[in-house]
């Protein structure tokens, strides 16, 4: 359930690379408690925008303010233990470590050893698969078995705010929805959400705001269902 507080809000940035400029001054809010996504085509700069609200891009002008701090004088490696968690595109794991030792490193800034074993018996529990193979290499799983690894390594940084850019890419229908099923789960514990996601439709269902992001702006802003109902977004990224 989402409340008033602000835990995010995003006002007029601006990011460019090398001259060609990514993201054309947008604004997004998302209050505690919410799961907004952002949706878009590809090249619309949602990876951008993911990227430089952890601190890996430098935005151009605008303010980020995160949990009642602007980002602006926060170190990057602060990010992680102020509860900012990002699940990059392309999972991000390490191939040469373990299941276990992967979603360990989620845990790496956290020194309360009790937790930390509770929070890793949830992710087994969320990801009966993981506990299966908690000894395997990383990289010897498959796609979707590592976007569970990093889904539980995120979870394990005990995020307030988590980041997820493109969770169903590459993925088969059960997978997938077999992940959305762990977002949701994810967001009814209290977890405030980020969705990027290339599947409109099923992100839409997912969330209860969206952003629409077309070429570096925001385009539409609106509740979930008001976007769904939307007819220009319905042709566009609806497939009606």
């Amino acid at each position: 359930m989402s409340n008033d507080k602000k835990l995010l809000e995003v006002k007029g940035l601006q990011v460019a690379y090398g001259g060609i400029q990514a993201v054309k001054g947008i604004d997004l809010e998302i209050r505690q408690g919410e799961l907004v996504t952002l949706i878009g085509a590809n090249g619309a700069g949602k990876t951008t925008t993911l990227k430089t609200l952890v601190g890996m891009v430098k935005p151009a002008a605008g303010t980020i303010v995160y949990d009642g701090q602007d980002t602006a004088r926060l170190p990057v490696h602060h990010y992680v233990s102020r509860g900012l968690a990002m699940v990059p595109e392309g999972r991000g794991i390490f191939p040469r470590l373990t299941v276990e030792e992967n979603l360990l490193m989620g845990a790496y800034y956290r020194n309360d050893k009790h937790e930390i074993q509770k929070d890793l018996a949830r992710v087994y529990e969320l990801f009966p698969r993981l506990k299966e193979r908690y000894k395997q290499l990383a990289g010897t799983l498959s796609g979707g078995e590592q976007q569970m690894v990093a889904m539980g390594r995120a979870i394990l940084s005990r995020p307030k705010l988590l980041l997820l850019d493109e969770p169903s890419m590459g993925l088969a229908p059960i997978i997938v929805q077999k992940i959305f099923e762990i977002i949701r789960q994810i967001a009814a514990e209290g977890v405030t959400m980020l969705l990027v996601e290339q599947n409109a439709k099923l992100a839409l269902k997912t969330a209860s705001r969206g952003y629409v992001m077309e070429s570096g702006r925001i385009t539409f802003a609106d509740t979930a269902e008001a976007l769904l109902a939307n007819e220009k977004v319905q042709h566009a990224y609806l497939g009606d």
